[in-house]
């Protein structure tokens, strides 16, 4: 039997500088990317000196910590408790994708070098003041209330915003930096009629 396989729909709104949210999603949207840098510090600083102790012979192999395994060490820190936890951990699961994606690209460039310009990086910091990341919403992150008044209200923002489909059922929500603005996705599927 073959799975039914899912779509979904993404309604947009732009928000800019004239809009009352845009500061307060700036502010969000930099803690983000300072919970990206400081995870992915630790996450690096392991896996580079764990490399080195493997090329030493001190080690077998050398130490990944993924999603589970950093967020246990930084589970206190001002970094994951700025942002609701729930958006933290999204920034936290983003981070080890990138991870995995490096090392299935270091494992691809080592069979075929010629299809890469050069040997894959690992994954870097985001700018330390002009910098912003991406927030994801899952459905535990957004209002019930606002919700049922055809609004979204994302965690950790006193701002709601319309919600055109809400005869669909919502999905999560995402908060994307681009150039200066703000782009507010909202995933959702159509209700089966």
């Amino acid at each position: 039997m073959k799975k039914e396989e899912k779509i979904y729909f993404v309604e947009t709104h732009q928000i800019g500088l004239e809009n009352p949210a845009f500061d307060d999603i700036d502010n969000l949207c930099f803690l983000s990317k300072n919970l990206w840098n400081y995870a992915n510090y630790i996450v690096r600083q392991e896996f580079i000196k764990t490399t080195k102790e493997k090329q030493q012979g001190l080690l077998e192999h050398a130490n990944y910590l993924n999603y589970q395994a950093v967020r246990k060490q930084i589970i206190h820190s001002k970094d994951y408790c700025a942002l609701p936890r729930k958006v933290s951990n999204h920034v936290l699961m983003e981070l080890d994708r990138s991870w995995k994606s490096f090392f299935s690209a270091i494992k691809d460039w080592k069979k075929h070098p010629n299809k890469y310009k050069g040997m894959p990086k690992l994954p870097g910091y985001l700018e330390k003041i002009d910098g912003r990341h991406t927030l994801d919403f899952e459905l535990g992150a957004i209002s019930t209330k606002s919700l049922k008044q055809g609004k979204i209200k994302l965690s950790g923002l006193n701002h709601e915003f319309k919600f055109i489909n809400k005869n669909s059922r919502l999905v999560g929500s995402r908060l994307v930096p681009m150039n200066g603005i703000y782009k507010l996705e909202i995933i959702h599927e159509p209700n089966k009629q």
